[in-house]
C-alpha cells in the first residue's frame, strides 16, 4: 500500500525514512487498546462494539482470541508479565495471570480494583503501569454512555479521575481530575513527566470539547503543573505511546502525529483509516502497531518504543 509521511522537522527525518505502512488484517468494528505479547511474536487488541480481543501474529494472521470480554478497552502488561485490562463492561482493571505457557485466552480473570471508596468506577480506559509497579489508569464516562461499548449506567464517581492503584498496599488514589474526560496516558523514559489525553470532545456534536494532550509533572506520589501539551486536529488523541527519546506517537482522524518533548508537531505517518491507539513491538520494540477503526496496521521506524516489562 501506498505510505505517505508528512515531516514538519527534519528531527523526524531519520526515523522515518523507508519506512513502509503495512496494513496486517481487518474485521473489526473498532479497534482499540493493542498491546505486544512478546513471547508469541503477537499483538491482542480489542474490538470493543463486538466485545471481543483479537490477535495477530505472522504464524497464525488474524484470529479471535476472546468472546464476551466485557468491552475490554486498553492493555498493558504488569511488571511480571501479566495481562491488564480495563474493562468497560466490569468498570474495572482486570488481570489475566501468566503462566509457563504464556498468557492463556482461557486462564480466569481477576479483578484488581473496580470501587473508590466504596463507589464503581466510571469505565477504565487506557492504563500504564510504572516501574514501581503501580498501575495507572484513566476512568472516563464512555463505556457507561451506551450500550455500545458497554453497559448503560449512571455515574457513581464524582469526576473523571486518573487513578493510581498500589498493588503492595491496595490503595486506590485518584490523582487529578483536571483533565475533563482523560483517555490515553503514558510515562515518559524517565518517568518524570505523565502525559494524558482529554477527548471530551468525542460525544459531543457542538464542536465543543477538548481534544488535546495535557502533561504533568510526576513528584514522587503526586501530579503537579497541569499544562496543555499539544492540540490534536484533526480528530482526538485518543491513544498514544513514548519512545526512548521521548517522543510521542498520538492518534488523531487521519494519522500518527509525532511530537517531541518541545511541543513540537515532528510529522504525521498517514493512516487510511481513524487511529484509535497504537504499541510499539517486535523483537527490537521498533515496530509501531496501529489500530485503526476496521483494520491493524504496522510500521517499521528507526526507533525504540518504552516496553513495560
Amino acid at each position: 500500500m501506498d505510505t505517505r509521511i508528512d515531516i514538519f522537522d527534519a528531527r523526524l527525518r531519520p526515523v522515518v525514512e523507508g519506512a513502509r505502512l503495512e496494513k496486517l488484517c481487518t474485521g473489526a468494528q473498532w479497534g482499540e487498546g493493542p498491546v505486544w505479547m512478546h513471547e508469541e511474536d503477537a499483538v491482542l487488541w480489542s474490538d470493543i462494539p463486538n466485545n471481543r480481543m483479537l490477535r495477530w501474529s505472522a504464524a497464525a494472521g488474524m484470529t479471535v482470541w476472546r468472546n464476551g470480554v466485557e468491552f475490554t478497552n486498553g492493555h498493558a502488561r504488569d511488571l511480571n508479565g501479566d495481562l491488564l485490562h480495563c474493562s468497560h463492561g466490569l468498570r474495572a482493571i482486570m488481570r489475566t495471570r501468566v503462566s509457563a505457557g504464556g498468557v492463556l485466552a482461557d486462564t480466569p480473570d481477576e479483578i484488581v480494583v473496580d470501587r473508590h471508596f466504596g463507589k464503581r468506577l466510571n469505565s477504565p480506559n487506557d492504563i500504564v503501569v510504572k516501574r514501581d509497579g503501580t498501575i495507572w489508569f484513566t476512568d472516563p464516562p464512555y463505556g457507561i454512555a451506551s450500550d455500545r461499548e458497554g453497559h448503560r449506567a449512571e455515574r457513581e464517581q464524582a469526576a473523571n479521575f486518573v487513578f493510581r492503584f498500589d498493588p503492595a498496599s491496595g490503595r486506590l488514589d485518584a490523582m487529578t481530575d483536571a483533565v475533563q474526560e482523560p483517555n490515553g496516558l503514558a510515562f515518559s523514559p524517565d518517568e518524570a513527566l505523565l502525559y494524558v489525553s482529554d477527548t471530551s470532545a468525542a460525544m459531543r456534536n457542538d464542536g465543543g470539547g477538548r481534544h488535546h494532550l495535557m502533561v504533568f509533572d510526576v513528584r514522587g506520589c503526586a501530579l503537579a503543573n497541569p499544562r496543555v501539551f499539544a492540540e490534536v486536529n484533526p480528530g482526538l488523541p485518543d491513544g498514544f505511546r513514548i519512545d526512548v527519546q521521548g517522543w510521542l506517537y498520538t492518534s488523531s482522524l487521519d494519522s500518527v502525529q509525532v511530537y517531541h518533548p518541545d511541543g513540537s508537531l515532528l510529522g504525521k505517518i498517514h493512516v487510511p483509516e481513524k487511529v484509535g491507539n497504537l504499541s510499539f513491538g517486535g523483537t527490537r520494540r521498533n515496530q509501531l502497531y496501529i489500530a485503526a477503526s476496521t483494520s491493524l496496521y504496522r510500521i517499521t521506524l528507526d526507533t525504540e518504543g518504552i516496553q513495560r516489562p
